[in-house]
């Protein structure tokens, strides 16, 4: 069929075909999952419509979506257009708290997904930057991304830096390559960390049977190694407040390493096990229903960074949202130690 084995996944376009070979951590997926992960502009439904037509051949021959597969198969595939259009502005309000002529920074609100993606296709913060910057942004990242050089989960709040020009997101882009742009982030974590301070240095990759987690992996084609720094600002009875400096940029990197060390993300569904906190919890008062928060408390409150033009030290700060501070104040009240 005149696959290419093992093309790089950021060339590909619609239309080339490629050959993925099943590593050892993918030892028993699905076929439609490793496609919908090896593929995430493409939905899962996409991709067994895709393999049910016959477009996806493992070892030279047909499967099926739930088929199983092993290690070192390999699975063929030309890649169909994306099933869908590129973002549109929309004019969703935005809080802009650094801007020039080449750069900008904003605070996004949590529950925002910064841009297209499967099931999220509009309420972007792609969107919303669209309808602000209109086409100042630069096209580095593609037509889905214009403008965004780094992300931030949806459900984690708080400073990004944003580039309105191609020379300008490549100079910040090798910031964060080597290094030098200085993220700080706050998290109330479940639990106490055995020390004031300390580096958590343990690789990350992917998990090896939930698709939307990473995990703390010793081996694996896709583990990479992570360090954070953490701080503890305050202690509370069952409850922390950290001050946190990652020192690289894996994916759910601090969602990861706090639950590594035993205090996983207050309200962290994924790597803590719930998804919200009411006022009635912290107080030991069964009466007060009240929902102080439902998502997880992690919030980008600082980035730092050279200016590509101007040479000088850029701070950026975005105050504590006031979910994440409700939270804060009624631990301060009922579990000060």
């Amino acid at each position: 069929m005149g696959f290419q084995e093992d093309s790089p996944l950021a060339d590909l376009r619609p239309g080339m075909p490629v050959v993925l070979r099943v590593q050892p951590a993918e030892e028993g997926w699905r076929l439609d999952l490793f496609l919908a992960h090896h593929f995430p502009d493409y939905s899962r439904v996409h991709m067994r419509r895709l393999i049910t037509a016959g477009g996806v051949r493992v070892d030279g021959k047909g499967g099926k979506p739930a088929y199983r597969l092993h290690a070192g198969q390999q699975v063929e595939i030309i890649l169909p257009e994306v099933p869908r259009e590129g973002p549109h502005p929309e004019p969703i309000p935005l809080d802009i708290l650094y801007q020039d002529d080449y750069l900008a920074v904003v605070n996004k609100p949590a529950g925002m997904v910064v841009h297209p993606a499967r099931g999220h296709w509009s309420g972007t913060l792609v969107s919303a930057l669209q309808y602000h910057f209109g086409g100042r942004l630069s096209a580095t990242g593609g037509p889905t991304r214009p403008g965004i050089v780094h992300r931030l989960d949806r459900d984690t709040s708080g400073v990004i830096l944003v580039a309105k020009t191609d020379p300008i997101h490549h100079k910040l882009a090798a910031q964060f390559a080597a290094r030098t742009i200085e993220k700080e982030y706050f998290a109330l974590v479940t639990g106490l960390p055995d020390r004031d301070r300390d580096l958590v240095v343990e690789p990350i990759g992917l998990h090896p049977t939930q698709r939307e987690k990473m995990a703390i992996r010793r081996q694996g084609p896709d583990v990479r190694v992570a360090e954070t720094f953490y701080e503890v600002l305050e202690r509370f009875d069952g409850f922390a407040a950290l001050r946190i400096l990652p020192r690289t940029g894996r994916t759910h990197q601090i969602r990861v390493h706090l639950a590594h060390i035993g205090c996983p993300v207050l309200c962290d569904r994924q790597y803590g096990g719930r998804s919200q906190i009411t006022l009635a919890e912290l107080s030991r008062n069964p009466a007060d229903t009240t929902l102080l928060l439902a998502r997880q408390a992690l919030h980008a409150r600082r980035i730092g960074f050279i200016h590509p033009v101007t040479g000088q030290r850029l701070s950026v700060e975005a105050p504590l949202p006031t979910d994440i501070q409700s939270v804060l104040e009624a631990l301060r009240r009922f579990r000060k130690k």
